[in-house]
């Protein structure tokens, strides 16, 4: 919402799309992503998730205020961590926690793919190169291509961002999941700092306007949504 918010204050109609889109993305993109991790790890033997209440399409049972909230302003956010004994996994604790850690940002791929079908196919078109001249010029018929373009836009930085290898970020997990055990066992001591880590690069964009992050993220975005898209 930050990035289009210029333009959003000239069409308010639009506000609507946008918050229709996010709330698609809030299930979509984090509850649906948190119950992968729950299913996957419950296909792998590991039944914690399940006894904690989280293997469930529930948003309520996975949501996180902070995270929330971040995705609605910024596209990129959280939900609770999904609780999982590795140990428990019968592939293994490293590769089967890598598997359940892929499982979600797997899921918000899928989703922007699924959403992204009635685009591929024609169905749904715009006359309007980008969604920020969309929203400040398009009329009705152009809003279901900008309420699918947010839950792609949404999704797509929502897997990328949760790709990035910075405990606790699930990137992390698959990262010391599938590297050789000494370097894992090196990375494994930035764990505890993680969160700290990620705090600090959030809000070196609040107080800078540059987000090092949103750099991270932008290093890929374009070829992942081309993929996705297929533009």
């Amino acid at each position: 919402m930050i990035w289009y918010l210029n333009a959003l204050q000239d069409n308010p109609a639009v506000f609507a799309v946008y918050l229709a889109a996010w709330l698609v993305a809030i299930v979509t993109g984090l509850a649906f992503h948190e119950f992968c991790h729950a299913w996957t790890a419950y296909q792998l033997g590991d039944d914690t998730a399940r006894r904690n209440g989280r293997l469930t399409l529930n948003p309520l049972a996975h949501l996180d205020p902070v995270g929330s909230t971040l995705l609605l302003l910024f596209g990129f956010g959280w939900a609770k961590p999904t609780p999982v004994n590795p140990w428990r996994l019968r592939t293994g604790p490293r590769q089967g926690f890598a598997l359940v850690a892929f499982a979600g940002p797997a899921s918000n791929f899928f989703f922007a793919a699924l959403a992204a079908i009635p685009i591929r196919l024609g169905v749904v078109q715009t006359s309007f190169p980008t969604i920020e001249a969309v929203i400040r010029r398009g009329s009705g018929e152009d809003y279901l291509w900008l309420f699918l373009s947010f839950i792609i836009t949404l999704n797509v930085l929502l897997g990328i961002f949760n790709l990035i290898p910075i405990p606790p970020l699930d990137g992390f997990k698959v990262v010391t999941g599938i590297a050789p055990r000494e370097v894992a066992r090196a990375l494994e001591q930035l764990a505890p700092w993680g969160p700290g880590i990620l705090m600090t690069l959030i809000a070196i964009g609040f107080l800078t306007g540059f987000s090092p992050l949103g750099w991270l993220i932008g290093l890929v975005y374009d070829d992942v949504l081309r993929v996705i898209v297929g533009t």
